[in-house]
């Protein structure tokens, strides 16, 4: 447990300093942009070199959009931290689960190991229908390789849950009321196969 839990803090210091990472170099950009330099000097070369292909694929959804591609820059901060928040999550639920099943074989309690795989299930998809969110807030392609995976994974819930929910105005509310039964389902493991037994390590 003690080496899970080092290596959980290791992965969790990584992505907190990528997206530290993101959002600085956007940051310089954007003050080198205000600041006028001359556009075809050193830094100006440099922090677009790093910073294109980060801002370039934001830039593009909102022109399809038809927003402003100005704020691409902070459009990127913003999905970077989604992102980020979604990979702390992915790495807390796996981490959560393998320690629960550790607990559960170290208890001898079978009932309790199928509760901690079936919550850690549920937590994974939640966040698999976040990801398709916000996936499809930037207009991510089905031709991607990782918007395909999350659509087929996702789409049998929702695609029900679509037919029968009402859209409110352009909104469709489908993925709200997924979280919402996923929830459910989370709690009714929790509060029956996992009853008595931590639902959180880390």
């Amino acid at each position: 447990m003690l080496i899970l839990g080092r290596i959980y803090w290791f992965i969790n210091w990584i992505v907190i300093a990528l997206i530290v990472g993101v959002v600085a170099v956007v940051l310089i950009r954007m003050i080198v942009n205000q600041a006028n330099p001359n556009p075809f000097g050193w830094t100006s070369l440099t922090v677009r070199r790093l910073t294109d292909p980060l801002i370039g694929p934001v830039r593009r959804a909102l022109l399809g959009f038809r927003v402003d591609p100005k704020y691409a820059p902070l459009v990127t901060i913003l999905i970077a931290i989604l992102l980020g928040w979604f990979s702390l999550q992915l790495v807390s639920s796996v981490a959560n689960t393998i320690a629960g099943i550790m607990f559960g074989l170290q208890s001898r309690a079978v009932v309790a190991i199928i509760g901690y795989v079936l919550f850690g299930l549920l937590t994974f998809y939640s966040l698999l229908i976040f990801m398709r969110v916000v996936f499809s807030w930037v207009t991510v392609s089905y031709s991607n390789r990782l918007m395909r995976f999350l659509v087929n994974t996702t789409e049998p819930l929702l695609a029900p849950l679509r037919r029968t929910m009402p859209m409110l105005g352009m909104f469709d509310i489908s993925p709200i009321v997924a979280f919402f039964i996923v929830w459910l389902l989370q709690h009714a493991v929790a509060g029956t196969l996992l009853r008595g037994f931590p639902i959180m390590f880390f």
